[in-house]
Formats: structure tokens, C-alpha cells, sequence
């Protein structure tokens, strides 16, 4: 148990004038206003709040993991859903208003403790004695696994672990009373026969952009062993799919053979209650097994094989096997008709399996014992157990948990207040003791959680500090809006950040709760590069020795934990780690940092091959001189079709990257390679202002032709690498196409609304129907460097409305505000990220954009930054200077 002393009010950051943690962090924010609903951190896991008033979904810390939820709070037997949520970082709480009563919750991690704390209050308002039932479900399906967190981490299911978004947010989605079924995906995916691809490439097509609804790749951990995927040797006819009215999706009459690893592609269609799907089926052997049919290309498809020649059916995380056997040689009819809640599996006309909902799942047991539920994992060593502050009225084990009930008598204006605490971890009795001491001290638990945050946020801004290597400045202005920028900004630094990943290491973590408990991006990274050197300038460091020794060009990021390289490269890699270096090494002075060795190279060697790294991208026939990023959007932008090939973005952040290598170069005494590098820079310059094509947009050169393109990625990077470049006229244009064509509602789109390309690209991270969170702070950036810092930092003074009552998500989506204006919000459809450390970029923003910290070897180099600068008529910045801890 982590033991948190009382706080010194001496030490408190109000003494500096910081603000308060209660008044940056979030407000009383009604379901109406938000899409995607608040989210849990504790330096060491996260999670979800449902929509319900306690359960709590996507809970992992690494290494346990939850499957499904942990059960709703019932009145009177009714599930409520949640009216209103107000976020804290230590917890959120929940209400509901109605029938005289006011329910309300407070949900928390436990700071930096494997314990889940819940305060359930009912408040009678109205003016006579009442007398409630309160049921809580008690569900802890927890796993310990030391392998498989990727981006797509495994969650335990009832047959095993694996990653399957989709079927956990459709379980989400049904809280609070809002649905019943969870089961059937409502997305038309195409039928396939015989060797399923790999799960988490969600799309039924293996090109085209990446949209958020309904695609996710398979950035999954490279340490855990994948499942074998694999067809059979059959043969199967009279292949028909009869939807409830009597009408067929698809047909195929004739015989299809089948091989352990061929595929066969039928016709698409969306799964719906009342469906069969049957065929007849003839192994070639006895005894195999593998997949026969597939409903789409995602883990919670619909799936039909054989295991040992016997039948299996798999469905929206789950798998159920049967041990009667399908002989070969001989003609079996096999069907599986389909409901809403269920599918049954039949062989012959006769059943023989069929699916149950997720809360009967026999993998997990559960006992009563003392006044507690203790539940254990039969796949794994994880346990956990459920105490009470007050003694339930009942009290029953089941399956995977099971239920506590209370029954109160209220008298008017009066409240009852029930404590409910869940601890997790290998050593059964421990973590009943752990549960049940957290219960006999329910506030002080929770005080000590918010006193720790407290801690954690006053010790972010000052020097020689026990929690950081170093520290963020001080701003202080009478700019509320730019004030609540900035500290929200960092904020969402310690928010992200993890301290059990890697001890002795703090990982700040790029996204989540649904993805990525252990995963850091560097493209996210460095859109809070100059914040990162500040604070943490130790751990920026150690972060960058491992990245440098794996295959940083050939990944997007890596799985902290195991240190493994992660997901597919991305164009923006160069420019990413070659800025987090830059920024590290001029802000601490540590310039020997240069000189050593990882990854079978010096640091130096390594920042010579991303800041050239144009030199061996250059095509004949896209013009040889600038970098061409080849075809794949996925490289790129994801979502927009069209943003291949020779782009102005990136190849403008290598002329900045180019110009910076000639200014190391001259420090370091190479004077004739610093003018080599300078003149590279210039032949890059001039190539990359040919592709302006005026009025704020730019061209796209491809073999096979060009277009032109609105993005906001092409004006931030050439705005900050190219700003001496520019003419007045380029600079007064680009600044106008932002303002006019892509800042709207105290945010920004992506993408021009007006773009050819904007109807195929419709995300709310890099398309028109919205931003990245990190899109602003670089536009704001931009806008400066352009020389329109009025601009810029009207863009910063909004950003605080946007985030939804918590901090900013991956994705913001522009939508209509109840006042018919346009406003934006954190976006929940498809995979978006409730929270992103990108989201710092805004901060960022304020240092580089409005007080000038721009760290570059193309400049000053390493020299020291002075403690205290000044922005005329903004305020100032104290406590720059961070030396290496």
C-alpha cells in the first residue's frame, strides 16, 4: 500500500500563482454536451466511465487487465443511466436526478494502487420518508498476462485474450438502460470462406484510407505469440444467407474447394436478427482444424470452423466449441441462425451450440466469504475482491462476481452514503486485505488520492523537485484564456503520464483508455517536444536511447514496456525524433548527449540519417529533388487518399531539419559540410515553394499526376520551416486560408471543408469533420512564425471549450451547439482516443508561439535559456531553465 503524506500548504502551487487543480480540471458537463465520456488514470492504469452510474470499462494496468465491465448500480431494480458527469484527474463523478431522489457516484483509481474505489450517495429530496433498494453488480474479470500490450492490447474474454473493440464498446453501449443487445455488428462486411486474415486489420479491403467507424490496424504487441490462422481442406455447397423476411443476402450454389490457405470472397452484408447462414460442408480429413467461414475481417466477426473435426462458433469475442464430430467424407448441413442476443449453432438440424451473454462467462469464479466477494481467474493468477463500508442487506456470489444489495430508509432532505472498493493482484489474501482496509478507510483513501494529484501538479513547476527531473515554467498573465491553455496543456502531460510501465522511468502515454495502455507514439511525442525536455528531461533521454536502438524508421512508436518496436512507419518519423533531440539537447545543455552510442550508432550519426532523410526518398519522376513518401496514405494521414507522394508538409520540415544540421555542423567545427548543408537546404526551399499553389493551398506531386490540397499539416510545417522564405503575399495568404477556411467554433478542421478530397475524408483527427488535438497549438505556431501572433494567440485563448469537461481527445469534432453555432467536442464514434498527449501541443503553443522558446541547433544551439522571458502585453514565463536530473 503507497502511503501519501498530508500536503504542506508552503508547498501548495497557489503559493505561485498556478492555478488550482479544481478550477483547470473539468466541469459538471450533461451527456447532451459530450460524445466521449470521461475517462480514469491513476500514474499507473486507466479506464472508462460507462454510461451507466458505476461500471467502469477498459480498465488495464499493465499487467492485469479487465474484460467487459464491472457491473451497474441499480435502484428500486432500474438501471439509471447517467445524467451529468464532472472529471477530476483522481475520479469522476456521476449523477442522476429523478422520482424525488438524486443519485451520485465518485468512481476512482486508487493514485498509483491496483484498487477501484466507489462513494454511491442517495439523496431524498422530496417530501416524504422513502425507502430504496440499491443493487450493485460486483464483476471482475480481471487477467495477469506479462505479454500482448500493444497498441491493441489483449483483453480477457471468456475463451482467451485478445484485442476486439468493437464488441467491448457495442457491451459499453448497452449501460445505463440504453440497449439490451450487444451481439451483432451493424457494419455490411463481406462473407469469406476458409483462412480468416489477421485479426485487427479491420477493414474488408486490404487498400484505401483508414476511417475511424469501422477500421483499425493491427498494431498489436510484437511479444505475444499470434494465434494460428488457418483454413481447412473441405468443400462446401448450397451456400445461402436468409435474412428474417424471407429474402437472401447471398447465394452460391456451386461447390467451393477449400484449402488450409486459400480464401474465398462472396458478397457483403450486415448480420440482423432472424438471419441463417447454412451450407453444406464435406472435410477432405478427420480430425482438423481451422476456420471454414467469416463474416467480415474483425475480431468480433461471425465465425464458423472445426476444431479437431468438431463444430466451433465464434462471435463477438467469444468462441464455444462442441464435441461432436463432423466426419469426413460424408455431407453435413451446418447452420447458425442468428437473434439478437444469440446464435445457435447446428449440425445436422440438430443444435449443438450456442452463444450466452457475456456476464455468464465460466472462465472467472467467485466466492462470499466475511462479507467480501473474492473472484479468481482460471486461465491466469490474477484475483480480486469487492468490500463494503456497510454491510450489504444481501449479499451473493456468482459466476464471474455477483450482486450486493442494501435496502434504506431516507428520511426527507437526508442522504445515505454506501462505500464499495475493489482491489486486484496475484496473492488472493493480500488483495482482500488490500479491499477490505480500503473500506474500513474509504475517505481518507480518497483524500490521500487527491492530496498525491496535488502533489504531482505543484511539484510540475518546481525546481529540484522529488517527481520530475525538471520542471515546467510559471506563466503568469492576466490572459484567463491563454492561462487556462497552457495549464490544461500540462495538465494532460501528468495525466498521461505512467510510472509503473518502466520503474525508475516515467512513460508518458500517447492515447487511450480503448488503446495503447503502454504505447508512445513519436509523431505525438514531439508536438510537446520543448514541454518534454523541460519537464522531464532525464526521462526524455533515457526514452530516446531505447527508441534510437530499434528500428525507429520502420514503426510508428513502441510498446514501453517491452521496448519493442510498434505499428507500421510513419512519414512523420524523421521529423518527429530529430525535433525531440534537437529540443532536448538546446534546452538541458547536454551536448554529449551527441556523441553517445545506441543502436549501433552515436546520436550524431543518427540525427545526420533523419535529417537527410530526404536524400533517399527522391524519385526521377516525381522531380528528384524533394522527398517522395511513396503511395500508402496510411503513411501519411490515414484517411486522406490524395496526401501521398511529394507532399509540402514534410518535405518543408526537412529543408528546417537540413538548416539545423548545418548549424551543428559549424558548432561542431565541419564547417565545410555546414555550407554543403546549407546549400542542400536552398535547393530544398526553393523545390518546395514551387508547389504553393496559391491562396493558402498546396500542390501534391505524384507519378501519375498532381492535386492540390487545404491541409492544415502543409501550413504548419512550411509556416515554421519556411517563414524567411515566404513572400508577403504567401504569408498573408496562408494566414487568411486558416482563418477563413479552417478555424471554426474555438477550434479548427483538418482539412478545408471545400477540398476535393474532404467527402472521402471524413475523421475528425486529420479530415474535414474536425482536428487532431495537436493541430492548433502547430497552426497557432505557424501563425507566429508568419508573423501573425495576434492570430495565434486568439486561436490558443479558445481552446479550453473544446475539451469536454476532462482535457482533449485524439479526435475533435466539429458539430452544432444547442445555440445553432458551431462548436467542437471530443469525438467517441469508431477508435478516437478520449485522451491524447498531443493535446499538449496547445501549451506547447504558448511557450514557442507567444514567448518565443525555440530551441534549434540552427540558431543558438545549446545555450542556456533564461530563467524568466516576457511577451509584451501577454505576461511572463519564470523558471525556464531545467538542467539534466
Amino acid at each position: 500500500m503507497t502511503t501519501i503524506a498530508p500536503i504542506d500548504p508552503q508547498d501548495t502551487a497557489s503559493r505561485a500563482g498556478i492555478p488550482d487543480l479544481d478550477h483547470i480540471a473539468g466541469h459538471w458537463a450533461g451527456l447532451d454536451e459530450i460524445a466521449h465520456l470521461p475517462s480514469l488514470r491513476n500514474q499507473q492504469g486507466q479506464g472508462h466511465v460507462d454510461y451507466d452510474l458505476s461500471s467502469l470499462s477498459w480498465l488495464v494496468a499493465a499487467p492485469f487487465t479487465f474484460g467487459y465491465h464491472t457491473g451497474e448500480l441499480r435502484l428500486d431494480g432500474r438501471t439509471l443511466a447517467a445524467q451529468r458527469f464532472l472529471w477530476r484527474p483522481w475520479g469522476v463523478t456521476r449523477e442522476h436526478r429523478g422520482d424525488g431522489l438524486l443519485l451520485s457516484t465518485d468512481t476512482r483509481m486508487a493514485l498509483s494502487r491496483d484498487l477501484l474505489l466507489w462513494r454511491l450517495t442517495v439523496t431524498n429530496e422530496s417530501p416524504e420518508a422513502r425507502t430504496v433498494e440499491l443493487s450493485q453488480d460486483l464483476f471482475a474479470m480481471v487477467a495477469h498476462t506479462e505479454v500482448g500490450f500493444g497498441w491493441l492490447y489483449d483483453v480477457p474474454w471468456n475463451h482467451g485474450n485478445h484485442h476486439d473493440f468493437m464488441t467491448l464498446e457495442r457491451i459499453r453501449a448497452t449501460t445505463g438502460g440504453r440497449c439490451e443487445s450487444y451481439l451483432l455488428s451493424p457494419a455490411s462486411r463481406r462473407l469469406r470462406l476458409g483462412k480468416p486474415r489477421i485479426p485487427g486489420i479491420q477493414r474488408d479491403e486490404d487498400h484505401g484510407p483508414m476511417l475511424l467507424d469501422d477500421a483499425l490496424p493491427a498494431h498489436v504487441s510484437p511479444d505475444r505469440e499470434p494465434e494460428p490462422r488457418v483454413g481447412v481442406a473441405a468443400t462446401v455447397r448450397g451456400l445461402t444467407v436468409d435474412s428474417a423476411d424471407g429474402s437472401v443476402a447471398v447465394r452460391a450454389d456451386e461447390a467451393i474447394r477449400l484449402t488450409p490457405d486459400d480464401e474465398a470472397n462472396l458478397d457483403a452484408f450486415a448480420l440482423s436478427p432472424g438471419m441463417t447462414i447454412a451450407f453444406e460442408l464435406r472435410l477432405d480429413t478427420k480430425s482438423q482444424s481451422g476456420t471454414v467461414l467469416t463474416h467480415g475481417n474483425h475480431p468480433d466477426s461471425l465465425q464458423i470452423g472445426v476444431e479437431n473435426g468438431c463444430p466451433w462458433l465464434g462471435i463477438a469475442g467469444e468462441r464455444v466449441f462442441t464435441d461432436v464430430a463432423a466426419p469426413a467424407g460424408e455431407w453435413h448441413r451446418v447452420s447458425a441462425h442468428i437473434e439478437a442476443d444469440r446464435v445457435v449453432l447446428r449440425l445436422d438440424d440438430e443444435e449443438i451450440t450456442r452463444t450466452e451473454h457475456w456476464t455468464r462467462s465460466r472462465r472467472w469464479t467467485s466466492a462470499s466469504k466475511d462479507g467480501m466477494v473474492a473472484i479468481a481467474d482460471t486461465r491466469s493468477a490474477a484475483r480480486a475482491a469487492y468490500a463494503f463500508t456497510d454491510a450489504p442487506s444481501a449479499l451473493r456470489a456468482e459466476g464471474p462476481g455477483g450482486r450486493a444489495t442494501w435496502t434504506c430508509r431516507i428520511d426527507p432532505g437526508q442522504s445515505v452514503t454506501i462505500g464499495i472498493t475493489c482491489a486486484y493482484g496475484t496473492d488472493a489474501h493480500d488483495v482482500a486485505a488490500d479491499a477490505r482496509a480500503a473500506a474500513e478507510s474509504l475517505e481518507a483513501t480518497m483524500l490521500a488520492g487527491e492530496d498525491g494529484w496535488r502533489r504531482h501538479w505543484a511539484n510540475m513547476f518546481t525546481p529540484g523537485n522529488p517527481d520530475f527531473s525538471g520542471h515546467l515554467p510559471v506563466l503568469t498573465t492576466d490572459d484567463a484564456g491563454l492561462a487556462d491553455t497552457y495549464y490544461l496543456g500540462a495538465l494532460q502531460v501528468l495525466y498521461m503520464r505512467n510510472i509503473r510501465i518502466r520503474p525508475g522511468e516515467p512513460v508518458f502515454l500517447t492515447g487511450g483508455p480503448r488503446l495503447g495502455p503502454t504505447t508512445t507514439y513519436f509523431w505525438d511525442h514531439c508536438e510537446w517536444s520543448r514541454m518534454y525536455a523541460l519537464l522531464e528531461p532525464a526521462g526524455l533521454r533515457s526514452w530516446l536511447l531505447r527508441v534510437l536502438s530499434g528500428p525507429y524508421r520502420d514503426s510508428f512508436g513502441i510498446e514501453a514496456r517491452s521496448g519493442g518496436p510498434l505499428g507500421n512507419a510513419y512519414s512523420a518519423n524523421d521529423y518527429a525524433l530529430f525535433r525531440l533531440i534537437e529540443h532536448y539537447v538546446c534546452t538541458s545543455g547536454d551536448v554529449a548527449f551527441l556523441d553517445e552510442s545506441t543502436g549501433g550508432a552515436t546520436v550524431f550519426e543518427h540525427l545526420e540519417r533523419l535529417g537527410f532523410g530526404w536524400r533517399d526518398k527522391r524519385r526521377a519522376d516525381t522531380g528528384g529533388v524533394l522527398a517522395d513518401f511513396g503511395d500508402d496514405a496510411w503513411s501519411l494521414l490515414e484517411c486522406v487518399p490524395t496526401y501521398t507522394g511529394v507532399v509540402a508538409g514534410f518535405n518543408g520540415a526537412y529543408v528546417g531539419m537540413t538548416r539545423s544540421m548545418a548549424g551543428l555542423y559549424r558548432q561542431r567545427g565541419r564547417q565545410e559540410d555546414g555550407a554543403r548543408a546549407d546549400a542542400e537546404a536552398e535547393v530544398l526551399a526553393a523545390a518546395v515553394l514551387e508547389l504553393y499553389a496559391g491562396a493558402g493551398r498546396w500542390r501534391i506531386r505524384r507519378p501519375d499526376g498532381t492535386d492540390t490540397i487545404g491541409h492544415c499539416l502543409d501550413f504548419g510545417l512550411t509556416s515554421a520551416a519556411l517563414h524567411r522564405d515566404l513572400s508577403d503575399e504567401m504569408r498573408h495568404e496562408m494566414a487568411d486560408f486558416v482563418t477563413e477556411r479552417l478555424l471554426v467554433g474555438g477550434w479548427m478542421r483538418a482539412l478545408s471543408p471545400d477540398d476535393p478530397a474532404a467527402a472521402t475524408s471524413d475523421r475528425p483527427d486529420h479530415g474535414a469533420a474536425g482536428a487532431f488535438c495537436a493541430w492548433p497549438g502547430v497552426t497557432a505556431y505557424g501563425l507566429a512564425r508568419l508573423g501573425y501572433r495576434d492570430r495565434a494567440i486568439a486561436l490558443l485563448r479558445d481552446l479550453t471549450s473544446a475539451a469536454s469537461g476532462g482535457v482533449w481527445g485524439q479526435a475533435m469534432e466539429i458539430v452544432t451547439g444547442p445555440d445553432g453555432r458551431p462548436r467542437a467536442r471530443v469525438a467517441e464514434r469508431g477508435v478516437s482516443n478520449r485522451d491524447s498527449i498531443a493535446g499538449a501541443s496547445g501549451a506547447e503553443a504558448v511557450l514557442s508561439a507567444v514567448f518565443g522558446v525555440t530551441p534549434s541547433f540552427a540558431t543558438d544551439g545549446p545555450d542556456e535559456l533564461p530563467d524568466t522571458l516576457t511577451a509584451e502585453g501577454i505576461g511572463t514565463l519564470t523558471g525556464l531553465r531545467s538542467p539534466v536530473g
